[in-house]
C-alpha cells in the first residue's frame, strides 16, 4: 500500500523534464550574455593564420591586423570596429543557447538515467557517459547557429556596417544549402567539441562534487559548487581545443575564397599542426578557459538553482 502512495507522489517524467528545459535554457541564456566577447575573441584568434596575415603599423585594412592575445584583440576591435563589436554574432547564440542547453541539460539527465542500468546511485562512468550523450545531442542542434556565429565574428567591418544574423543566414543557404557544405558545416567537429568538453564537464562535476562534503553555510556551499564548477568548464576546455581550432577553421572564411583548405576535422587538426606547429591547436585557449571556467560555474549553478526553485514551486 505504501509502495502504491509513494508511487503517486512521484512527479512524473513529463514534468520533471519540463522543468529540466526551462532550467537548463534558462542556464544557456545567462552564460551566453555574461560570456560572449570571450567566445568572440576566442574565434578571431583560432581562425587567424600568422603565415598569412601580417600587422603593420601604417595598416589601414583591418583585415592585415593581427591580434598579439585577449587583450590585444579587445582593443583592436574596440580601435576599429567599435565597442559593441564585442557581441558581433550574439543572435544566433541566444537563439540557440536556450534550446541547446535545455536539451544539453534534459538529455544529461535522461542519458544518466540510462547508463545507471537500474542502481540507486550514478557513477563517474555514467556521468560521462551521459555528458558524452548530451553534447553530442546539443551539437546537432546547435550547428547550423554555429555556422552563421563563425561567420559574424570572422566579419572585420564595423559593427555598424556588419552583415544582419539573417543576412549571413540566407547568404549561407543560397551559396551553399543546408547540407554539410553549407549550414551544417562543421557538424562533426562541432560533435567531438561538444562531445569532449560534456564528458569532462559533467563527469567531473558530478564526480568531484560528492567527494567534498556540502556546506550548511549557504555561502560557502555557493562557493564550493563555483570553484567545482569552474575547474570543470576549465578542465573540459583544456582538452577540446584542438578539436575546437579545427571547427573554427572549417566555419570560418578559408585562407583563399573559392578553396577549401579546411575539411576534416583530423585533417583541419593536422593541416594547422603541420603548417603553424602544434602549440596553434591551442589558440584560442586563453579566452575560451576565461569564458568556459567561470561560464561552467555560471551554468551548473543557474541549472541547479532554478531547478531546485521549480520543482519546490511547480511538483
Amino acid at each position: 500500500m505504501s509502495n502504491q502512495t509513494d508511487d503517486k507522489n512521484k512527479p512524473s517524467l513529463v514534468k520533471q523534464a519540463s522543468l529540466q528545459i526551462v532550467a537548463g535554457g534558462s542556464a544557456g541564456f545567462v552564460e551566453v550574455c555574461i560570456m560572449h566577447p570571450l567566445d568572440l575573441v576566442k574565434t578571431r584568434l583560432q581562425i587567424q593564420n600568422k603565415k598569412m596575415v601580417r600587422n603593420t603599423a601604417s595598416s589601414a585594412s583591418t583585415n592585415e591586423i593581427y591580434y598579439k592575445g585577449v587583450f590585444d584583440c579587445f582593443r583592436k576591435m574596440c580601435q576599429h570596429e567599435g565597442l559593441f563589436s564585442m557581441y558581433k554574432g550574439i543572435i544566433p547564440p541566444i537563439m540557440a543557447e536556450t534550446p541547446k542547453r535545455a536539451t544539453k541539460f534534459l538529455c544529461f539527465e535522461q542519458y544518466k538515467r540510462f547508463f545507471m542500468f537500474g542502481s540507486d546511485k550514478a557513477t563517474p562512468l555514467a556521468y560521462s557517459l551521459a555528458g558524452l550523450g548530451a553534447g553530442a545531442t546539443e551539437a546537432i542542434i546547435v550547428n547550423p547557429f554555429e555556422v552563421v556565429k563563425v561567420t559574424l565574428q570572422a566579419n572585420r567591418a564595423k559593427s555598424t556596417e556588419a552583415p544582419t544574423t539573417f543576412t549571413v543566414a540566407r547568404q549561407i543557404i543560397k551559396q551553399d544549402g543546408f547540407g554539410l557544405k553549407g549550414l551544417n558545416k562543421g557538424l562533426t567537429a562541432t560533435i567531438g567539441r561538444n562531445g569532449v568538453f560534456n564528458m569532462i564537464y559533467f563527469g567531473f562535476y558530478h564526480s568531484i562534487k560528492d567527494y567534498f562534503p556540502a556546506y550548511e553555510d549557504t555561502t560557502h556551499e555557493f562557493l564550493r559548487k563555483v570553484g567545482i564548477g569552474f575547474l570543470s568548464g576549465t578542465i573540459g576546455s583544456i582538452f577540446n581545443i584542438p578539436i575546437d581550432v579545427a571547427k573554427s577553421r572549417i566555419q570560418g572564411p578559408q585562407p583563399v575564397p573559392g578553396q577549401i583548405k579546411y575539411r576534416t576535422t583530423c585533417g583541419s587538426m593536422l593541416t594547422v599542426a603541420r603548417e603553424e606547429g602544434f602549440g596553434a591547436l591551442y589558440k584560442g585557449l586563453l579566452p575560451k578557459v576565461m569564458r568556459l571556467g567561470p561560464g561552467g560555474a555560471i551554468m551548473l549553478l543557474v541549472y541547479e538553482y532554478s531547478y531546485e526553485y521549480l520543482k519546490e514551486r511547480f511538483l
